[in-house]
Order: C-alpha cells, then structure tokens, then sequence
C-alpha cells in the first residue's frame, strides 16, 4: 500500500502519506518538516501514516488560528480515520512527538505503542528550549525574512548555537528561505508558545509499551526533556543516540534499529494477545 491522499480542514488542504504493509504506525514530523523528514526518520518495514501538518510540506494552512498541538493533533486523528486505523502506534519526532504524546494521553482507546523521538516539549507551555524558535518567528513577523536573517546572525542565541549546537542553527536558518516565511512564521511562534496539553499525572496514567529517544548536542531538543519523560511514562524504555550534529548517518542508523526494535517487539507481543 504506497500514496497520498489529501484531507480537507477548515479550508486547508492537508496530505497525507500512506505507505508500506503490515502493523500501522502514525508517525509525526518536527516543526518545519515534513513527509522527507520522517521517511528519514523512521524505518520501513511496516505501514506508515504521515500527516503534513498545517503550513508544513504540501499542506495548506487554513482558515482557523491560531495553531496549536490541539488543531494537529485532531488533524492527525481524522489522518488516521481516514487510513482506516481504529487502533494505532503513535510516534514522532521533537513536535511530532509531542502530537503523538497528547493522542496517547487524550485518546487511549485508540494508541497502542508511542515512539518519541527528540522530544522537545514536556508537560508545560513554551519551554525554554523553543526560545530560539520563538526569537526567529518574531523577527520574521517584524522584519520579513530577508532583515530578520541577518538580524539573527549578529544575535547572541545565533552565537550560543554556533558554539554549542550547530545543527539546531543551520534548522533555524532554514526557515528564513521558506518560500512562504513570513507565513509560516506565525506557525513557528503558535507552536513553540504552545504544548501538547498533557500533564504528569496523564503520562504516569499510560498503560501501553513507550520507547523514548534522546541525544546530546542539542539545544532545542535537550537530552533531559526525553529523561524526564522516560520518567514519567511507567515502563518506557529510553535510549541514547548519537547526535545529528555529530555523524548524522550514524544518528539515522541508530535510530531505525530503535525504532524497528520496538515496533517489531510491539508487533509479536499483540499477536499473542487474544482478539
């Protein structure tokens, strides 16, 4: 089973990737991703449901404001609906982990599995660590992206990311030349003064098999974000890879065979489980 398949939302047309057999996985894109992002990121081997999140990829942005993890989240829900999914492993990376984190806590009779990848948010709103994100969104609404580039290189988080997590730099710079900036600039300012509306106590109440992946050299993703909710979650299993910024095809490798670890391990455990 291989396509795309587009989803009409309050007047955003939003696509959909529907591809390879067998037990279905919903995996979510990071802020600013997109479908090429999680074919990275995930393995093959299975079906996979990937959603374009609004303003993200092929997808529209629509006519609701503003954005938020409750609007992708439902998105992604009626992705699944329309896939044919009743029930289903939720994953993502950094805030498609946060997507897949509210389907598990806010709909249970639904998620089997949860993989989250990079997470980068926990259980409160504009963490910290989305600062970066939230300063180039405000410059890009003030200035356009050209003026708002070269502001940001003379800033001293541009300097701070340089030194310490330069992979996180070169994302940020990245959404100064989408085609559409100034647009998408309010997403990136939605999202990062948002989270995905999920308590400690939600995660504790998680009775289903977790995997967590975090890494080092990471500024918007900190390691600790993935400890804490590794913590939280009762059973998750946690595990470290090698950072992008420090041998990205190594960081890719790893993360398949973590990925593929659990989802096959997930796979033959609920063939066991009588219908």
């Amino acid at each position: 089973m291989a396509g795309q398949i587009a989803l009409l939302r309050d007047g955003a047309t939003l696509l959909m990737t529907d591809t390879g057999e067998g037990p279905a996985v919903v995996f979510q894109h990071g802020l600013g991703g997109g479908e090429a992002q999680v074919a990275q990121t995930c393995p093959t081997g299975f079906r996979r449901i990937t959603l374009e999140c609004r303003g993200h990829g092929g997808s529209g942005l629509g006519e609701r404001w503003p954005f938020s993890f409750e609007m992708f989240a439902d998105d992604v829900l009626a992705a699944a609906d329309r896939a044919g999914l009743d029930r289903f492993v939720a994953g993502g990376v950094s805030m498609g982990a946060g997507i897949a984190l509210r389907l598990a806590c806010h709909h249970p009779e639904r998620v089997t599995g949860l993989i989250l990848a990079r997470p980068a948010w926990t259980f409160s709103p504009a963490p910290q660590n989305m600062q970066p994100i939230a300063e180039v969104a405000r410059l890009i609404l003030v200035h356009g992206p050209e003026k708002a580039r070269a502001v940001f290189a003379q800033s001293g988080t541009a300097a701070r990311l340089y030194r310490e997590a330069p992979d996180n730099l070169a994302s940020l710079l990245s959404y100064f030349d989408r085609p559409e900036a100034k647009s998408f600039a309010q997403v990136l300012s939605d999202i990062a003064g948002d989270g995905p509306g999920v308590s400690e106590r939600d995660a504790a109440a998680l009775d289903i098999p977790a995997l967590v992946i975090g890494n080092e050299i990471d500024a918007v993703h900190p390691l600790s974000v993935a400890y804490a909710l590794a913590a939280a979650i009762p059973g998750a299993t946690f595990a470290k890879v090698t950072p992008k910024a420090r041998d990205s095809a190594k960081h890719f490798a790893e993360l398949h065979e973590q990925i593929s670890f659990f989802l096959h391990s997930h796979s033959k455990a609920r063939s066991l489980v009588p219908s």
